[in-house]
């Protein structure tokens, strides 16, 4: 069964996402292809070929894959998808905006977020906010599926796969264009890929008391800094920092949640954590039944405790 896998990548480096869905990608099959496509993305593409089980990559540059647009993305995928019996992708914000495109290109079901391979057309993923486990067996004659990489260990280096160029330019005539990026910056690790994150919730108050408890704890541990809904609804937290089904889904050695009830929601964005630990002060709050450890305490006698000893 031949793959092609999209890479997620800045240009200069895959994310460690990729080489997650590449776990995933040959557990459904031994030929996978790497697809790299961007500006100037040489780089990225020489590393995505020391991806071990990595058998070819692809490499298209053009500025039409500028800002990781799905129009274009799409379309260099559906002029490679008749070599390839599945298209995957990690369920990262491009595979989630590309990768539907490109399913309702081939007219064929898209199997979204898989956590587990049972074969090469046979998976399990979460369904009702992760209450249950579905089973799916795609049907179509080519597969295409997202990977919830908090499942999967990433795929390791060593290998020396081939570096193919391939001509972009037939795919740069699209109704949109890439204006600009605004991206925030962060000395703090990056939310999906921390080994450690520290959350805070509703509880905090205010967007003052946000930055005044949560950041300390989180730069004396080096961790990344998450969110409830509730809290980024409230304007304590800037978006990109929510952790829940409808933010992003991470999966850290250690997971801390600082007032926190637990709605499902959120639940379902962190339950897969290795160790949990909350800290509430309502010893009935539904986010002590998923902890490791639970603390029953004020926050905001707790945090500063917590931040003075570490």
């Amino acid at each position: 069964m031949a793959i092609l896998l999209l890479a997620d990548h800045d240009n200069a480096s895959v994310s460690e996402q990729t080489a997650k869905a590449l776990t995933a990608a040959l557990q459904m099959g031994s030929v996978v292809h790497v697809l790299v496509a961007g500006t100037d993305a040489r780089q990225a593409a020489e590393q995505a070929a020391q991806l071990a089980g990595v058998s070819k990559v692809i490499l298209a540059e053009d500025r039409c894959f500028a800002g990781n647009l799905a129009e274009p993305l799409a379309a260099i995928i559906f002029s490679l998808a008749g070599q390839y019996d599945a298209i995957v992708s990690a369920a990262t914000s491009v595979g989630k905006n590309v990768l539907p495109r490109v399913a309702a290109m081939l007219d064929v079901a898209q199997v979204s977020e898989i956590v587990e391979v049972l074969s090469s057309d046979t998976f399990k993923r979460p369904i009702y906010a992760g209450n249950a486990i579905q089973t799916v067996q795609s049907v179509d004659a080519k597969k295409v599926v997202t990977v919830r990489t908090a499942s999967f260990l990433p795929a390791p280096q060593g290998a020396s796969a081939a570096v193919e160029p391939v001509s972009a330019a037939a795919f740069s005539s699209t109704n949109s264009t890439f204006v600009s990026d605004e991206i925030s910056s962060s000395e703090r690790p990056e939310l999906t890929s921390a080994k450690i994150v520290v959350s805070g919730g509703r509880a905090l108050g205010s967007a003052e008391n946000f930055d005044q408890f949560i950041l300390p704890v989180a730069d004396k541990l080096g961790a990344a800094v998450g969110a409830s809904r509730a809290a980024v609804d409230a304007g304590f937290a800037a978006n990109d920092l929510q952790v829940g089904q409808t933010g992003k889904v991470v999966a850290p050695q250690l997971y801390i949640a600082c007032g926190i009830s637990g709605a499902i929601q959120h639940l379902a964005g962190m339950k897969d954590s290795k160790v949990i630990v909350a800290i509430n002060k309502d010893e009935e709050a539904p986010i002590f039944q998923v902890a490791d450890y639970g603390l029953v305490a004020d926050i905001f006698e707790a945090l500063p405790e917590l931040e003075k000893a570490l």
